[in-house]
């Protein structure tokens, strides 16, 4: 897990130390706002690590959620956001198909991690070109009473899959 996290920051980290390199003695004007451009992504893949971090800390030790109604198109739309320039540079589309109506109870930080990190490994195996999509849907009526309904969301892509030996361990930190 250290090894993982600490890989997951080494790289934008050290993408940022050679932007800055290279912006200190750069004189072309465009050059430099497309480098510090392309600075601000590489801190904010850096801070959205350490957020990840902090919100797989705060699971671990059992601390309290913040439980609201949480719009789900929502939560998909900022995990989207959050992933769109890593899509991008591997040429991988995502698309979504979550009702605008559908509401869930739970911590908005949370879901909006849940999915990101969902999105992050499909569009990390995808193949260029290809497409991930997200999808949420209600459970069908008829949820007996005194159980609370249920909302499914599924990201699917074509990427390579988890080996079978590897998938009991997929809920493992």
């Amino acid at each position: 897990f250290v090894a993982n996290i600490s890989h997951e920051l080494k790289t934008p980290i050290s993408a940022l130390g050679l932007l800055a390199e290279t912006i200190r003695d750069e004189p072309d004007a465009e050059v430099v706002k497309r480098l510090a451009r392309r600075m601000v992504v590489e801190a904010e893949r850096a801070g959205n690590t350490i957020d990840d971090l902090l919100e797989l800390s705060s699971i671990e030790f059992g601390d309290d959620a913040d439980f609201e109604p949480v719009s789900v198109l929502s939560a998909v739309g900022e995990a989207m956001a959050r992933i769109g320039s890593a899509a991008e540079q591997a040429g991988v589309r995502i698309s979504s198909d979550v009702p605008a109506d559908l509401v869930v109870s739970g911590d908005r930080r949370q879901l909006v991690s849940a999915v990101f990190n969902l999105l992050d490994n499909s569009v990390k195996y995808s193949p260029e070109g290809t497409e991930v999509s997200v999808t949420g849907r209600a459970a069908p009526a008829g949820t007996p009473p005194g159980v609370p309904p249920e909302v499914r969301l599924v990201v699917s892509d074509t990427g390579v899959g988890i080996p079978p030996e590897h998938q009991e361990r997929i809920f493992e930190r």
